[in-house]
């Protein structure tokens, strides 16, 4: 299959401090009930592995496999394993178009915000799909950037997200994968799938903070803003308009920032 996609984002240590705050109760509750032991899960796009690990610990003497695409993120997240004792987990690098598993091999298959990158997210469906055993569920859950809202309304978070939009599209994602997923997975062939939604917010003072200067850094200085640049999205000067709201939205007392997300659970 030739597709032609690039990760938005990178792995710039702004990027991945987002990534590594990911747990299963922030990110996976939706689907937490069904995670019961001697599960064999198979986790791709698995990052860091901060919400594979906790997986892995629900479901032992079970296993949990985690695929990603970057060498290093894999050897980061079999640290954080190691340093946490959890020894029912393993990650390799993989493509998730391609699983290097036979048909019906995991009782449930984990993606989390990797859908909106792909260029062919259906196609990748099918091939969780197909490693999935009767009776087992896919479990995929993916912001919408689309309905993403801030407070106060400065105009350098609107500039942000039109350059964030605009730079996933021109990377081959989509933006707005929140609201896609069921249609998706009903057009991969899965006989049912359950709808929800659930929201990032972030508010306080600590929240603010830690949000609005990780996302300031990530449009200075991750990929995202190079590529911003490279599809001529957006100049130096609009990225550093971006960067500098983050930073006044993350000092004013009234901030205020909610990240709606789409889930479903499938079954073949």
């Amino acid at each position: 299959m030739d597709v032609h996609e690039r990760y938005t984002h990178g792995h710039h240590e702004s990027v991945l401090r987002s990534h590594e705050w990911r747990t299963l109760a922030n990110s996976g509750a939706y689907f937490a009930h069904l995670l019961t032991p001697g599960m064999r899960v198979l986790d791709v796009g698995s990052g860091p592995g901060t919400i594979s690990a906790e997986i892995a610990q629900r479901v032992a003497p079970g296993t949990l496999v985690g695929v990603d695409g970057s060498a290093e993120i894999v050897e980061r997240a079999s640290r954080l394993a190691r340093e946490r004792g959890v020894e029912n987990v393993s990650f390799r690098t993989g493509d998730a178009y391609r699983l290097d598993f036979p048909d019906a091999t995991f009782d449930l298959v984990h993606a989390h915000q990797l859908l909106q990158h792909l260029a062919d997210p259906v196609a990748v469906l099918r091939e969780f799909r197909r490693v999935l055993r009767p009776g087992g569920h896919v479990v995929a859950r993916d912001v919408d950037w689309g309905g993403t809202m801030w407070a106060p309304l400065l105009p350098g978070l609107a500039e942000w997200m039109r350059i964030n939009q605009t730079v996933q599209r021109a990377n081959g994602g989509e933006p707005f994968a929140g609201r896609m997923l069921r249609a998706w997975a009903l057009e991969a062939g899965f006989a049912s799938v359950q709808s929800s939604a659930s929201v990032w917010c972030f508010a306080s003072d600590e929240e603010r903070r830690w949000w609005g200067e990780l996302w300031s850094e990530r449009v200075r200085e991750s990929d995202f803003g190079r590529h911003a640049r490279d599809h001529d999205v957006a100049t130096d000067e609009q990225l550093a308009l971006a960067a500098d709201a983050w930073m006044e939205w993350s000092r004013t007392p009234s901030g205020w920032y909610a990240m709606p997300h789409g889930e479903i659970v499938a079954r073949r």
